[in-house]
């Protein structure tokens, strides 16, 4: 990386000198001497071809994350008995490193604001990992939690299921079809899953009035579809039928007035027996959240409103 200096010229032929970041020195573009050498240089510890490399030898990344109760810009000390040159530490100064390192860690969560919010987006890294959930709803959900210290007091308020209806209100931001039964599943054990849905469904309720109306977009039904073909690991062909199904009876009343991850568990089902392809209802409706009679209910709605055909197309003569 090189950059012109306007208002320098070079000592020797007067021509424009050009700063050089990567090594380090002011050069003279017209005879290449190095005015000087003494700048500070900016750039990675060594240089590679690998971006995996430069970026672990990069002095900083620049990187800022809402995930973290400190935005990630905090220097960590870390643990070990060597100093930077590989030289052994003696007990002495191992034993202020120690006091240091304790005292760092006491110092950034020193009130209990702060100790409750790294808390909370802890837990909110933890879930949205368990849930293969990606950074982008991790990042909303951090900064809908940061907005909610000026309406609503958290204070008291159960960390479980004030991260899982955070979490929630960013997975409906982000176009995320995920339920909250579902997210708390992925938080808290299977017996405290009912009592925690409960109140973090009136948490949410509570941000929803007191922070003001949310506008999300809508969850189409392809979403709802493409989420149940992903968690049964059904076909590629048979996930476009169902959304090929789903586009043509788009404009009738079937799906009104019922719960939409039925429709989506029946149009899978549908294209899954037009293609001949062994998709049980059990696992269908296991993923989906509805029992095997409401998928059927739902297939004969279906084919009773429409008449489905099917054209192959005749692979090729070899």
């Amino acid at each position: 990386m090189m950059n012109i200096l306007e208002k320098q010229n070079c000592p020797e032929c007067k021509s424009t000198l050009v700063d050089d970041m990567q090594n380090g020195e002011i050069i003279c573009s017209g005879c290449g001497v190095v005015v000087d050498d003494q700048i500070a240089d900016f750039g990675p510890e060594t240089i590679s071809s690998n971006f995996e490399d430069k970026m672990k030898l990069a002095r900083a990344t620049g990187q800022t994350t809402y995930s973290q109760h400190d935005l990630g810009i905090t220097t960590e000390i870390s643990i070990s008995s060597k100093d930077f040159s590989g030289k052994t530490i003696n007990r002495e100064v191992a034993g202020q490193m120690n006091n240091l390192r304790k005292w760092q860690q006491r110092v950034r969560v020193s009130s209990p604001k702060e100790r409750r919010l790294a808390n909370v987006l802890a837990k909110m890294g933890e879930t949205c990992d368990g849930l293969s959930l990606s950074k982008n709803v991790l990042e909303t959900a951090s900064m809908i939690y940061r907005n909610l210290d000026g309406h609503i007091d958290v204070k008291g308020k159960s960390v479980v299921c004030i991260t899982a209806a955070t979490i929630y209100m960013a997975c409906k931001q982000c176009e995320v079809v995920r339920s909250l039964e579902e997210i708390c599943r992925g938080i808290c054990p299977a017996k405290d899953v009912k009592s925690k849905t409960k109140l973090a469904a009136r948490y949410y309720r509570t941000m929803v009035m007191e922070m003001g109306q949310i506008h999300a977009p809508v969850v189409t039904m392809d979403k709802y579809i493409s989420k149940i073909a992903n968690m049964t690991q059904t076909e590629v062909r048979v996930e476009r039928l169902a959304l090929e199904i789903a586009e043509k009876t788009k404009d009738s009343s079937i799906a009104d007035g019922k719960a939409p991850n039925g429709i989506a568990a029946a149009y899978l089902y549908v294209a899954s027996v037009l293609l001949g392809q062994n998709v049980l209802q059990r696992d269908v409706s296991s993923v989906s959240g509805v029992t095997e009679v409401t998928i059927r209910n739902r297939c004969k709605e279906i084919l009773t409103c429409y008449k489905l055909k099917i054209t192959l197309r005749p692979s090729l003569a070899q």
